[in-house]
């Protein structure tokens, strides 16, 4: 009887062990980004709209009460750069971790394959961080309800509690991390492709 499994080429096997090796520095580095590396101030305030002005801090002003050497921007232009900065700060680490986990392993991965994959989760990062896309592909998939259900429970400093819609706890929380990991995946796949293209299996 003829054995018609095939056996993986080393072409296939390099792309696979590259694959792999992206998709850990994408997913497992993502987590750290988020929840170490990111500052408070720029998780509170990433997700702010509006023409009102804000404080550094992104609390908004009290017209009556400024005072005229107080630092004061609009809330959505506040909440761009709190995403800018975040994106730069999560860009920084996750290809470093790239660059650093290939070549530790003997493996030089073209620039232009890392910058494609970095371009790829940076982009989506930022627009899913900012918060109206996301929302929006919540409306669009029907998970809308899953987040408005699926609230965390916050006390104040009297002790009071409060409900938050996207914080530690959360579906908001839990949709996003699904979601920016599974474009890693796409992301990693696309690196992959790139960087190995110009082998051909056996």
């Amino acid at each position: 009887m003829t054995d018609t499994t095939r056996i993986p080429t080393r072409a296939v096997v390099e792309r696979l062990a590259l694959f792999a090796t992206l998709l850990a520095a994408f997913g497992e580095v993502h987590p750290f980004c988020d929840h170490w590396a990111q500052g408070s101030t720029t998780a509170k305030c990433k997700r702010l709209y509006g023409d009102h002005l804000v404080t550094a801090d992104g609390t908004p002003v009290d017209p009556d009460g400024l005072r005229p050497t107080a630092r004061t921007m609009t809330a959505s232009a506040r909440g761009r750069r709190a995403v800018a900065v975040h994106v730069a700060s999560y860009g920084a680490i996750q290809t470093g971790t790239t660059v650093a986990l290939t070549r530790a392993f003997g493996y030089r991965v073209p620039a232009a394959a890392v910058l494609a994959g970095a371009a790829i989760n940076l982009t989506t990062h930022a627009a899913i961080d900012r918060g109206a896309f996301f929302l929006w592909l919540a409306d669009k998939t029907g998970q809308r309800g899953y987040i408005n259900h699926c609230q965390a429970v916050r006390l104040g400093k009297n002790g009071e509690p409060s409900s938050e819609l996207n914080g530690p706890g959360t579906a908001w929380i839990e949709l996003d991390a699904a979601l920016h990991r599974i474009i890693g995946v796409g992301a990693a796949a696309v690196t992959t492709w790139l960087a190995t293209r110009s082998r051909r299996c056996e």
